[in-house]
């Protein structure tokens, strides 16, 4: 004989979710809960009715007992999952706001000058990669073309590029 189900304290919480999921992982949190309550269907049964496997549908319920219970902490959304970052975004965009106004206005963001003046206001070492993935995050991106050789003779460039174009047409096969 199967277990009977656990958890009827937080049917009430499971039904409210059921209302008022947004996800599809919400929803199917709820009906994991729910449904064994209500209809008194297995774990197997549930599993297959919301498209999970059987170990997959105790976690979900065993999760949002826990939640709901007070012994673990809610899960944390992608934004708040920056464990190692030197700043909030909010840091991070006052920062930039504060170093880029003549960038702002239409001027060139170079990071090189730019790091020293953030890792003084962080007063943290940072790493290039990290202005780079800052100004990412915030918005920022090249705009600025690559710089130009001083040998290079654009006009000798334009006339390759005319010329050139017949040779990358697709010809037909010799055939013997």
């Amino acid at each position: 004989m199967a277990r009977l189900p656990g958890g009827m304290e937080h049917l009430a919480q499971a039904q409210d979710l059921l209302k008022k999921a947004k996800t599809v992982e919400e929803l199917r949190t709820a009906q994991a809960v729910a449904l064994p309550l209500l209809f008194n269907l297995s774990i197997e049964q549930t599993a297959q009715i919301i498209g999970r496997s059987v170990g997959a549908t105790c976690t979900l319920r065993t999760n949002f007992c826990r939640e709901q219970a007070g012994e673990a902490r809610p899960k944390r959304s992608k934004r708040e999952l920056r464990n190692r970052a030197k700043a909030s975004l909010e840091q991070e965009a006052k920062i930039l706001d504060e170093t880029l106004t003549e960038a702002a206005a239409g001027g060139v963001v170079i990071v090189s000058p730019l790091k020293p003046v953030i890792e003084a206001k962080l007063g943290k070492p940072l790493a290039l990669s990290t202005i780079y993935a800052m100004l990412a995050r915030h918005g920022w991106r090249k705009v600025a073309p690559d710089k130009i050789h001083p040998k290079s003779d654009p006009d000798a460039q334009e006339d390759w590029k005319k010329n050139c174009r017949g040779a990358w047409q697709k010809k037909e096969p010799d055939l013997p």
